[in-house]
């Protein structure tokens, strides 16, 4: 079983129905501070007769990621470190040291790990088509890294390519090629009413014409690297005080998910001369969703009520969640996971509380002193009445 963590986690990203009521967030000029609390736990059922030997995979969590729009630091965790390292992916990662190997009948095993959020301003660069690069000026190295078929990109699939080159036609403007793409996403691909239990990979989202975040980010992903523009998945939370609890499960009953203020979502990441590296949201766009250029002015990463986890670009997922699927449904064991996101709310009164203290502490001692030495006028005056 590969990556049974991770595959849980862009799991629960398919759980949420729809971003389109979440509150925008504009003007942001200061730092905001997140927790997030992710607690799993792995059981054996004692009617079980199967043994959970524990391999490295189903010990390791994700460390987010750090870069100019957040910074983030694992503050607490039930287990200690066996080792950090990158995934194959480039995410930063830690295998957690169990005290057993294995999970017997009847048995479980819980860990909790907390982590701590420095959230910053996020800008995107003014873009527009007509200063768009040409794809001639996408640099070889990066579209030899990011445009191979690999992982779940399908790149030599026949109708994908028929697709892509009858939209790109004679476009040559990156940004251009990218907004015809997205447009009819946008007009084909629906986002589906009900909840499916494992992603789809860009064929299936293009032949049911229907598909989640990530489903729908895959597709562009996949006519992006059919025409030479590198691209990738990224994954994020996004804090959602106005839903404060949400659970699923799936699986054949096997995986659990609870989530508290918090929500999991995928987006496209594209490269687009001259600008670099930008994000390609088909799902959730705060600002004029009609327009295709607001997927990447205004997507769910533009806000620092999102986070960004971890990034998806030579794996395939969908494979290591089907093969999660049925490593756990095979041998009858059990995943719960519960995550919440607690916005850290600033106080700016709170430096001043210990001479606030110090202040009321004065004040109570000149009052209990003023008192004292009343009474003991008083108690003099009435012993010199009663002499």
């Amino acid at each position: 079983m590969k990556r049974l963590l991770t595959s849980l986690i862009l799991l629960a990203l398919l759980l949420i129905s729809s971003f389109q009521n979440l509150s925008t967030v504009r003007g942001e000029t200061e730092d905001k501070n997140y927790f997030i609390k992710s607690t799993v736990t792995y059981a054996n059922p004692s009617v079980n007769t199967n043994v959970w030997n524990f391999t490295e995979d189903d010990r390791t969590i994700s460390l987010f990621m750090n870069n100019t729009w957040q910074t983030v630091e694992l503050v607490n965790s039930t287990f200690s470190f066996e080792k950090t390292k990158n995934d194959d992916d480039g995410n930063p990662i830690a295998v957690l040291r169990f005290l057993k190997p294995v999970l017997s009948p009847g048995k479980n095993v819980s860990f909790t790990v907390w982590y701590y959020i420095v959230s910053k301003p996020r800008t995107i660069p003014d873009i527009n088509e007509d200063e768009s690069g040409n794809l001639t000026g996408i640099p070889d190295d990066l579209k030899s890294q990011y445009t191979p078929k690999e992982g779940p990109w399908q790149t030599n699939n026949a109708a994908l390519q028929e697709l892509a080159h009858n939209l790109t036609k004679n476009e040559v403007r990156v940004l251009s090629v990218i907004t015809k793409f997205v447009a009819w996403i946008n007009v084909h691909i629906d986002y589906p009413k009900g909840r499916h239990e494992n992603p789809y990979y860009p064929s299936e989202t293009y032949t049911r014409l229907e598909g989640d975040c990530d489903d729908q980010a895959m597709l562009l992903i996949t006519l992006c690297r059919i025409v030479g523009i590198p691209s990738y998945l990224q994954v994020g939370s996004i804090y959602l005080p106005k839903q404060p609890f949400d659970n699923a499960s799936f699986w054949d009953g096997r995986v659990s998910i609870i989530e508290r203020r918090i929500g999991w979502h995928g987006w496209a990441v594209v490269y687009v001369p001259p600008w670099g590296w930008l994000p390609v949201d088909l799902t959730y766009v705060r600002e004029n969703p009609d327009d295709p250029l607001s997927s990447i002015r205004s997507g769910a990463v533009t806000g620092q009520d999102t986070i960004q986890y971890m990034n998806v670009t030579h794996t395939d997922y969908v494979a290591s969640s089907l093969e999660a699927r049925a490593f756990l449904t095979g041998n009858g064991f059990n995943v719960y996971v519960e995550d919440e996101m607690i916005l850290e709310v600033n106080q700016p009164w709170l430096p001043l509380f210990p001479l606030v203290f110090l202040a009321l502490m004065v004040v109570l001692v000149a009052t209990s002193l003023l008192l004292y030495r009343r009474w003991v006028k008083e108690s003099i005056k009435k012993s010199n009445s009663f002499a």
